[in-house]
């Protein structure tokens, strides 16, 4: 019988993970860690858990797109999107910050994150499922954020493993691992809709900024 089965890919952080899921719930699961060569480190398990699983047929390739490392997840999304052009099917990003514990728990929370120059960003996450995409403020902005936040009694996260968050805040802040298992486990839970909104966009990482440009020099007068 050729079986069905869906690849998820999680490599915004340094703590990577791939798995394949048969239509059945079963499959297989491959972690890895780098900080730096995620395109060296990838490929290897990637090629594996795609050969053991011939000749079932891919049907969508579901991938992380942060916030987090930005060479991470701009790698997890090339795979992803090579492997869907390869296999005839769709590449899906969907949010990497649904991806942990806590958010696949259903609990009330907030992903925080260094956005560096003096900004933060912030996404409220409730039923498993993103309230709000990341947002920027400053520091003041995050502190006021949190301080409101800690009224309703969220639960705060973060991916990084070292956060350089504002003095004076008083607010315990998870270090989460998102995996490519509960990245799998977002798609499930997510309404009609988002999995039609997610499945409609193009997949790239999520950006915080804009991209910064930096203007040429006026040639030197001749």
């Amino acid at each position: 019988m050729n079986i069905a089965f869906t690849l998820t890919i999680e490599t915004s952080t340094a703590d990577a993970s791939i798995m394949r899921i048969d239509e059945n719930g079963g499959g297989a699961e491959a972690f890895f860690t780098s900080d730096r060569n995620h395109n060296a480190q990838l490929f290897g398990p990637l090629r594996k858990l795609l050969d053991e699983a011939r000749p079932a047929r891919l049907t969508h390739v579901i991938v992380g797109s942060g916030p987090a490392s930005y060479s991470g997840t701009r790698v997890g999304i090339a795979a992803a999107q090579g492997i869907a052009i390869a296999h005839d099917c769709p590449a899906i990003a969907i949010p990497s910050i649904l991806a942990v514990p806590i958010a696949a728990s259903g609990a009330h929370c907030m992903a925080l994150g260094d956005a560096r120059r003096g900004h933060y960003w912030f996404a409220e996450i409730a039923d498993a499922q993103l309230v709000s995409m990341p947002q920027l403020v400053t520091g003041t902005g995050l502190l006021e954020k949190i301080e409101q936040a800690k009224s309703e009694n969220f639960h705060f996260f973060t991916l990084e493993k070292s956060l350089n968050l504002p003095e004076n805040l008083s607010v315990r802040i998870k270090h989460e691992i998102p995996t490519a298992r509960l990245l799998w486990q977002a798609w499930q839970k997510a309404t009609d809709a988002q999995r039609v909104a997610w499945a409609e966009a193009i997949p790239q990482p999520i950006y915080l900024k804009p991209p910064h440009i930096t203007p040429p020099k006026a040639s030197a007068s001749r």
